[in-house]
């Protein structure tokens, strides 16, 4: 599909008038008109503001004319799939699981190739295939060819190490010790817990990613642990297969 085409269908779909968005982007009617018509199109700080109002990339304002890939895992993106900066916009380079708020959530190769083998064996790779795939492909990745150059230093496994340390002292019986922390989106992880009351709350942020994992209970049983943590918070629940019937352990605020 053409640009023209696109900005004047995501306007529509958003209820805006050629005067509303004008108004929203700091342009002129006119200039609206103009796109929408496709004798010219947005310029980049424009289409800045647009892809953050219509919560879609600059890749699909423009026609999707390039393949986006995941700089650090590989991972085909599309747009609910992208990374964001800290301001909210999106990052084209990098999904939402290896990126987020403006931080590169992996340091270490083997880690992030532990992390994607479940998810390749369910669709098909044995566990050799998917490790050597990955071995392969992630030195080809902008983000490990550049890694000394966009690291932090350590800073953020640093960050991991200290949730870790607080975690564990929390003592929760029958939890194990947490080893490692991965990141989750929180549309995936987002449950809602049954208050006392009655009602059901969800503590989380769809699009927001988090630091957690999930862990088997030291005494068996069918229900696992959920950890889910960030700067401001560290929460732990119990759920059986499928997150069904999620009970509250401990929300914590740091």
């Amino acid at each position: 599909m053409e640009t023209k085409n696109i900005l004047y269908e995501l306007r529509t779909k958003h209820g805006l008038s050629q005067e509303d968005l004008a108004e929203k982007v700091f342009v002129t009617r006119q200039a609206v008109s103009r796109w929408e018509t496709g004798e010219t199109i947005p310029n980049t700080e424009t289409l800045k503001l647009l892809s953050t109002l219509y919560g879609v990339s600059i890749n699909t304002l423009l026609g999707s004319p390039r393949e986006l890939i995941c700089q650090c895992c590989g991972m085909p993106l599309e747009d609910g799939l992208i990374g964001r900066e800290k301001d909210g916009s999106f990052n084209e380079d990098y999904c939402k699981w290896c990126y987020a708020d403006g931080t590169y959530t992996y340091s270490d190769m083997d880690d992030l190739i532990e992390v994607c083998i479940p998810h390749m064996t369910a669709q098909g790779f044995t566990e050799e295939q998917a490790r050597a795939y990955m071995k392969e492909k992630l030195p080809q990745l902008d983000y490990w060819k550049r890694y000394e150059e966009l690291g932090d230093g350590g800073q953020f496994e640093a960050f991991k190490e200290q949730l870790i340390g607080e975690i564990n002292a929390l003592g929760i019986e029958g939890m194990p010790k947490v080893e490692k922390l991965n990141a989750l989106v929180g549309g995936y992880v987002n449950l809602a817990y049954p208050l006392p009351g009655g009602a059901c709350v969800k503590f989380l942020d769809d699009k927001t990613t988090y630091l957690g994992t999930q862990l088997e209970p030291a005494f068996g049983g069918e229900r696992c642990f959920g950890v889910l943590a960030n700067m401001d918070f560290i929460l732990i629940c119990t759920y059986g297969k499928d997150g069904a019937a999620p009970e509250l352990v401990l929300y914590k605020k740091r």
